[in-house]
């Protein structure tokens, strides 16, 4: 939306104009800015990501139930239409969204408590969910059992699909041939894709990147499979996001506290082009993220953050270019650049971007 300065700002600039033409310039900027405002922004898909749904697992990865529980409150208060993953995540890639703010709940690992904790919670409120399986883990102690998911693989409101056989990571090494790399990847993709039709009949066109964590290569694999590809960077997903690399916003309990839980579920997809951000692979360290808004959006109001540095800087030049690059070095493997854009009413656009340096140890 663009944002036009108040009355009082354009005369304050000190230009020699006649007081009539100020008039008339505060009327045009008043009339102009009204019908802005009240034009909507038209609704995009957020997507939760959770791992357990406990009290008594890694707070990193865990989000407690009675949180959990609030969120999905939240949600039914907002009015939010929570869809199934596979038909909201194409609508809204494709600009199909209904007038209604659109929600997907998924779940990376199928960890036991999903089924002990987290579905019969859902199923109060009846709404749909993704669990995301390496099945290399199924039927071990604190995941979920072959038979579970086969009781859930029957229910149309529950989706369970690839997030690899091993959980490895999967972006290729700096020492790996290609050959090595293709061999790996395939294996782990593959494997897991025919285990679940093999276990389940059924295995959904849906991979969710063990840690969030891909690089071109990688993407291009999952393009060539004609699977969606989901990270672990937060964001909405809306006609400018990429298939092979959606957004999904963590909400363990570090990242999914109430008072900011609702700008995220309100959130639209800042309207830059997926295709022309940077690959996933950190190149230079920091890295630059380099941006074009469109012309109605004022680059002076994008807010940028990364990962334990807080604010960052906005570099903005001419025809909405902005640059984006933080002034210290990372230390971790994985990183991110959010970037927030200031609507109305507590909605804003949001995008972020996530890293993966190589040269760090594999967690």
């Amino acid at each position: 939306m663009v944002q036009f300065p108040q009355a009082n700002e354009v005369s304050s600039k000190g230009l020699n104009l006649s007081r009539a033409w100020q008039t008339t310039k505060r009327t045009i900027a008043a009339s102009v800015l009204l019908l802005l405002v009240s034009t909507p922004v038209h609704p995009d898909l957020v997507i939760l990501q959770y791992h357990h749904v406990s009290s008594s697992t890694p707070a990193s990865t865990s989000t407690t139930p009675a949180l959990f529980r609030a969120q999905l409150e939240m949600i039914e208060r907002l009015g939010l239409e929570v869809v199934p993953l596979d038909k909201g995540t194409g609508d809204a890639l494709e600009g199909r969204l209904d007038e209604r703010q659109q929600v997907a709940i998924t779940f990376d690992d199928a960890y036991s408590s999903v089924w002990d904790t987290a579905a019969p919670i859902l199923e109060e409120f009846g709404y749909p969910f993704t669990v995301f399986v390496n099945t290399g883990a199924i039927g071990r102690r604190d995941y979920m059992t072959w038979e579970q998911l086969g009781t859930w693989a029957e229910k149309p409101e529950v989706l369970i699909a690839n997030h690899s056989e091993d959980h490895g990571h999967l972006p290729q090494k700096p020492d790996e041939s290609n050959r090595h790399w293709r061999q790996r990847i395939e294996a782990s993709l593959d494997k897991a894709q025919a285990e679940l039709e093999k276990r389940l009949g059924k295995a959904p066109p849906l991979f969710a990147y063990p840690y969030g964590e891909f690089d071109d290569k990688l993407e291009a694999a999952i393009a060539k499979r004609g699977w969606l590809g989901f990270g672990q960077q937060s964001g909405p997903v809306g006609d400018t996001s990429v298939a092979t690399r959606v957004p999904r916003f963590p909400v363990a309990t570090s990242f999914g506290q109430l008072d900011t839980l609702e700008t995220k579920l309100r959130s639209r997809a800042l309207p830059v082009p997926g295709d022309d951000l940077p690959s996933g692979v950190l190149e230079d360290n920091p890295p630059r993220l380099s941006l074009t808004l469109p012309d109605n959006l004022d680059s002076g109001r994008l807010n940028c953050f990364a990962s334990g540095q807080g604010r960052i800087p906005v570099e903005t030049g001419a025809k909405g270019r902005v640059d984006v690059q933080a002034d210290n070095e990372f230390s971790s493997r994985r990183l991110r650049y959010n970037c927030t854009y200031p609507l109305k009413d507590g909605v804003y656009y949001w995008l972020s971007h996530q890293w993966v340096d190589l040269s760090r140890p594999e967690d």
